[in-house]
């Protein structure tokens, strides 16, 4: 992290904690998330460790031991202001952004007791892709064994499902759910919410979940599966991937050519970033809006209800570059490391479909992970 401070134009990075409201902050410092944290603490790190700061009240003086830099301990406001207004004239990164809400843990009254103090803030941002939303090479071999479980899952539901319709048996989206769990389970792969699974209208809810045991698989109808999960190992990097099955034999015009779209949109985003990575700096907005023009020219402007992907790491939605130019607009560049999802999606009146890969960017280049990705509606008749 001090690496990373020294390469920016901000004096230091500053974190700042009251009852566990900075997740991310206790993360990166390795702060024990059990401890009691009942009083404001500010940590301010330089590229240089013997600069760095340390605030605690009396009462938990000891929170910030483990760390280094020169303790200050105040008990009371007026004693916090006096030790803050020390570094009047800093100019420091800080867990904010009007548009990044996954990091936007700073509150606006200690916005404000910072400024009182002089001390400049700007958002960590960049700081924390860098330092949390950059895979290494580790990283990447987690993230490629969580993807290819995730395909492989898919392969099984697909068979299961296949079988029963073809034998006459009744089969729920709750059904198909429980089979994706069963799989997660037998792989040794964790989740931090059960995977999606929309039939028929259903699938107009991009985050629909089934309810009572679901709605019923039935024939002619679109299935969106959304399964994400990793390996229960300290460190381990998640794999979010989708996939649309069909339970027909001809899938409908409309349908169809949704699907095509959609299945376009993700391509034309990897085949932007290959192009346009080794020339210059590329945006995760840039990329959103490459997916968006190529839905709204197929005409499809409507149906467009959410960004094209997130930054994933060992979270599934994790700190790095998003492409998204509307919901949390992200400035953010693609950098050496970067994994995200390309997940165009299209909700209209009778359906919604979406296709989501992963991606990494490994020696300049775009890389897809798991496994081979849809190219067709799978039907299963």
């Amino acid at each position: 992290m001090r690496e990373a401070v020294g390469a920016e134009d901000v004096d230091g990075w500053l974190f700042y904690g009251f009852q566990h409201r900075d997740p991310l902050a206790e993360d990166l410092l390795g702060l024990p998330k059990d401890a009691v944290n009942t009083r404001r603490w500010f940590y301010i790190l330089f590229s240089d460790p013997e600069r760095c700061i340390k605030i605690t009240h009396a009462v938990e003086k000891n929170y910030l031991s483990g760390l280094p830099g020169t303790e200050h301990v105040y008990t009371s406001l007026s004693e916090l202001k006096s030790l803050l207004k020390k570094y009047d004239g800093l100019y420091l990164a800080a867990q904010f952004s009007p548009e990044l809400s996954i990091f936007s843990f700073l509150d606006h009254g200690t916005a404000l007791l910072l400024k009182e103090a002089g001390i400049s803030i700007s958002s960590s941002g960049t700081l924390i892709q860098k330092v949390k939303g950059l895979l290494k090479d580790a990283d990447i071999a987690s993230h490629e064994r969580s993807a290819a479980h995730l395909y492989k899952i898919v392969s099984v539901c697909r068979e299961r499902l296949s079988t029963a319709l073809a034998g006459g048996n009744r089969c729920s989206e709750g059904d198909i759910q429980s089979w994706i769990l069963e799989e997660f389970n037998k792989r040794g792969l964790v989740y931090n919410h059960p995977p999606i699974v929309a039939a028929g209208k259903n699938s107009r809810d991009p985050h629909y979940m089934p309810q009572n045991g679901g709605a019923g698989i039935e024939k002619d109808m679109p299935v969106q599966l959304d399964l994400w999960a990793k390996e229960k190992t300290p460190g381990a990097v998640y794999a979010d991937i989708s996939w649309v099955l069909f339970t027909g034999k001809e899938v409908p015009e409309g349908i169809s050519s949704a699907f095509s779209a959609i299945k376009n949109a993700r391509d034309g985003v990897v085949d932007f970033l290959k192009n346009e990575l080794p020339r210059r700096r590329v945006s995760g907005a840039e990329a959103d809006e490459t997916a968006r023009k190529i839905l709204i020219e197929s005409g499809f402007q409507r149906g467009i209800r959410h960004r094209t992907g997130h930054g994933i790491d060992t979270e599934p939605h994790g700190y790095g570059v998003n492409l998204d130019s509307v919901e949390f607009p992200d400035t953010r560049p693609f950098m050496e490391g970067s994994c995200f999802s390309v997940e165009p999606g299209l909700y209209l009146e009778e359906f919604g479909l979406r296709t989501e890969i992963n991606v990494y960017i490994k020696n300049g280049v775009p890389v897809i992970s798991g496994g081979p990705v849809q190219q067709n509606l799978t039907v299963l008749f």
